[in-house]
């Protein structure tokens, strides 16, 4: 029916990632939820940092253990940056969830239009 190609040179990591982050940005603009758009934000993370972990790999690179030829070595700053990224990403997880949990206590709801009317009729 449709001659669509799909290889590696169509569905690779950069191509995924872009499809996750994008499915972040659908979640946030969609979602009146605030844990959903705390998902959503978490998704959008993943996707970035799965782009800049993909960016830069090569067939047939090794990892930079041990005595390996400089010309093949995967470049490890991508991986080193990510984890800190990963750890970033967490902590902002658990400030939103805190801050949300506040914000649930006082208003009694999870809907960002609620909540907004609510701070705006005082």
């Amino acid at each position: 029916m449709f001659d669509i190609p799909f290889g590696p040179e169509i569905i690779n990591g950069q191509t995924v990632s872009l499809l996750i982050f994008f499915i972040g940005v659908f979640g946030i603009v969609t979602q009146r939820n605030i844990v959903k758009t705390i998902i959503s934000i978490n998704v959008m993370d993943v996707g970035a940092i799965l782009f800049l972990i993909t960016v830069n790999v090569r067939a047939g690179d090794v990892p930079p253990v041990g005595d390996t030829d400089f010309l093949r070595m995967a470049d490890p700053l991508p991986q080193a940056l990510m984890i800190t990224a990963i750890v970033i990403g967490i902590s902002v997880s658990a400030v939103s969830l805190t801050i949300f949990i506040s914000l649930f206590r006082k208003h009694g709801t999870s809907d960002w239009s609620k909540i907004i009317k609510r701070i705006e009729s005082r």
